[in-house]
């Protein structure tokens, strides 16, 4: 079978580039990677068929620079680009560069990522294609007092949310009426210094509610698969540290209703390629969130479970192919979990803790993955995310996949100057009779107490 591109390029760093290298290479695709400074001796560089250094590091947002980007593509002849996830996968204009240059976006279209990534457009999207969102509004709001009159309508608890945010970025959760104004004048200065965009929207906010996505696959015929949920509900701050599939727990019909509901909103705005759809669960109500243009973190929970190679999907569908028979035929069994583990103090905050690793030994044995950049004598870079591993374990059941992590991860050995992980807090969560039980929500960590600020 002739590759669906001769030559893409990645244009991201650490495990991510990593990972969608090793689908180029297994496709028959030549591989490019760019790079900053601190990324010359990454793994992925070392196993790219070439690769491009674009700059020396955030201080001139290398991974962010468009222009640098796709001045490496047109100079090495790299007909597509895979942006992973952050940096510029869900930047509209960048697709539009490339596609300027002759070059495909791996992604969904870039008058598409314009519409979703707006998280209060994608709202009333949403609402038009008959999912129910929560309380709130559907346009950014730009006074003080349009939030006080939103906090009378809706009630309190809220949470006031960047329009370009993602990642867990840009939000504050509003309890009293004394927070309000503060934490809106807050979060517009967060969202412009993190996103360049000061517009944020509100929503009501549940407190104990389940976090679950569901993962959509599209092609250009109109052919929209769902490939199952995520449970994302272990968090600090709104970011996720464990995600497992299936979801367990949920009132029965529930999974269903998710992706009956994904499938409707990715056809109502042609969505191609892969695409998460994010929902709160309080009870038997769901409520739609946001859409996420791109790849996610999280995706091999939902690759050990379906079988399918999401990001060799994303590539075939951005070539014009259809979404192969393997995926549309898939058949989802047994349970996955994923644990990140970062180079954090859980017990500072989470404080970021980079350094040089002397000794990297990670897990192994029976279904058990690990996708990582590192390798002994890596620095974890103070310049950019955290991640050091994804560990993702499969089993018939979630118990034994549970157990299987907590073996897998008392195996892992990192050590190194000054690195400190989030192992023992991740051993602690799967250990805890509560997250045993499915009992967790999205206040779990800062309820439980686990060495986490509320």
């Amino acid at each position: 079978m002739n590759p669906p591109f001769d030559t893409v390029l990645v244009a991201n760093r650490g495990e991510i580039a990593l990972r969608v290298v090793r689908s180029l290479r297994e496709l028959g695709c030549r591989s490019v990677v760019v790079y900053s400074t601190a990324d010359r001796d990454s793994a992925a560089v070392r196993q790219a068929d070439t690769a491009v250094h674009i700059g020396p590091g955030p201080s001139k947002k290398s991974y962010l620079y468009a222009p640098a980007v796709v001045e490496a593509a047109l100079q090495t002849g790299a007909q597509a680009v895979h942006p992973g996830y952050g940096f510029l996968s869900e930047d509209p204009d960048f697709a539009e560069i490339c596609a300027e240059n002759g070059i495909t976006f791996i992604g969904p279209a870039p008058e598409v990522m314009a519409e979703l990534g707006d998280k209060a457009r994608a709202r009333r999207l949403m609402t038009e294609a008959g999912l129910p969102v929560l309380p709130g509004t559907t346009d950014p709001v730009g006074t003080a007092a349009e939030v006080e009159e939103v906090a009378s309508r809706i009630g309190l608890p809220l949470i006031i949310k960047a329009a370009a945010g993602g990642g867990g970025r840009g939000m504050a959760v509003v309890r009293s009426r004394d927070e309000l104004v503060p934490a809106y004048r807050a979060t517009r200065a967060a969202a412009q210094a993190v996103f360049g965009d000061d517009r944020v929207y509100v929503e009501r906010f549940l407190e104990n509610a389940r976090h679950v996505e569901v993962q959509v696959l599209a092609d250009g015929s109109g052919e929209v698969l769902c490939l199952g949920e995520r449970d994302c509900s272990v968090q600090r701050n709104h970011q996720k540290l464990i995600e497992e599939s299936p979801a367990v727990g949920l009132p029965p019909g529930t999974v269903d209703e998710l992706c009956r509901q994904a499938a409707a909103g990715a056809r109502a705005v042609g969505y191609t390629g892969a695409g998460t759809f994010e929902f709160i669960v309080a009870g038997d109500e769901v409520s739609f969130i946001e859409v996420n243009c791109r790849l996610q973190v999280e995706h091999p929970v939902t690759e050990q479970v379906t079988g399918v190679d999401i990001v060799r999907e994303q590539i075939r569908v951005a070539a014009g192919l259809p979404l192969s028979a393997e995926a549309l035929g898939f058949r989802a069994g047994g349970a996955s979990i994923e644990c990140r583990v970062n180079a954090e103090d859980p017990a500072r905050g989470f404080a970021p803790c980079p350094g040089r690793i002397t000794s990297f030994v990670p897990p192994g044995g029976p279904f058990v993955r690990v996708d990582t950049a590192a390798f002994p004598g890596w620095r974890v870079p103070s310049e950019y995310d955290s991640l050091i591993a994804k560990v993702i374990t499969w089993a018939p059941d979630r118990e034994q996949a549970i157990e299987r992590m907590d073996r897998a991860l008392a195996e892992f050995r990192i050590e190194g100057e000054g690195v400190r992980t989030t192992i023992p807090l991740l051993r602690e969560v799967l250990a805890d009779p509560v997250f045993r039980a499915a009992g967790h929500t999205t206040s779990y960590l800062a309820e439980r107490g686990l060495r986490v600020a509320a």
